[in-house]
């Protein structure tokens, strides 16, 4: 059975993509079979991971290409890695939520789309704008998982996914919360230690062990690497792996 999680929050530069994409990679090198997909116009996945950005999604909901033809693995000349691969995205992802919109896909178009995927996990990188494609990614997902940046503004955004993913639920659904991923998070500063707290009073054991503010995040993402290649004994590739770890116990 395929598990599918959607990474979500109404709130851009809290770590979402950076989260999507070393879940997957560490699903991956547990032996997983998974496959990201792009639902943001930004198309970052592709970038985070060193590869092109293509209209992937637009090419599957939109110009109903065949599901095979478009998925990518995500190897590069430098890092193989076995198991992960990709249905990337870019701006036309944009476009392509319009035309669905217009249309009146129903938020199933997702998962009617992806129906024959041979993988262990999904996992949705989202948009932080409310939309079809996020309904739709929530809709077909078992899982939430929200990256929330340490500070208040993020905190709006996470109530604004929560309220998204219960009225998507009403619809005949039932994706789960299963955890809420403090990120950018900075002891020293007074700020992250009080939103942290707030964040643990309100959802208690559903928060995780924060990830830490780090300059490798950062390089990472700039070099089109995973945290585990750049360092996988550095404190971020700790704190990823126990992302990792919940998800292989809880969302089976």
């Amino acid at each position: 059975m395929t598990v599918r999680i959607s990474i979500a929050n109404q709130k851009g530069g809290v770590g979402k993509t950076t989260t999507a994409v070393n879940l997957g990679a560490g699903l991956a090198l547990r032996d997983k079979r998974v496959l990201l997909v792009d639902c943001d116009p930004q198309g970052q996945v592709a970038t985070f991971l060193g590869l092109r950005q293509e209209s992937g999604l637009f090419d599957l909901l939109v110009s109903k290409r065949p599901l095979a033809d478009l998925i990518r693995q995500a190897a590069t000349d430098e890092h193989p890695r076995a198991g992960l691969s990709i249905l990337p995205g870019d701006k036309r992802t944009a476009t392509a939520q319009i035309v669905l919109a217009a249309e009146g896909m129903r938020l199933d178009c997702l998962a009617e789309a992806l129906t024959r995927v041979d993988a262990d996990y999904i996992v949705f990188d989202t948009s932080p704008s409310v939309g079809l494609l996020q309904e739709a990614a929530l809709y077909t997902s078992d899982w939430l998982i929200s990256p929330v940046a340490v500070d208040y503004p993020a905190t709006e955004g996470l109530a604004g996914v929560l309220a998204t993913l219960k009225a998507v639920n009403g619809k005949g659904r039932g994706c789960k919360l299963l955890a809420v991923l403090p990120t950018m998070y900075d002891e020293v500063t007074k700020e992250s230690r009080a939103t942290l707290d707030q964040l643990r009073q309100r959802l208690g054991d559903t928060v995780l062990m924060p990830i830490h503010r780090a300059t490798i995040l950062r390089e990472c993402a700039a070099e089109g690497v995973t945290v585990w290649e750049k360092d996988p004994k550095s404190r971020a590739a700790e704190e990823y792996a126990k992302l990792v770890w919940r998800v292989l116990d809880y969302a089976r």
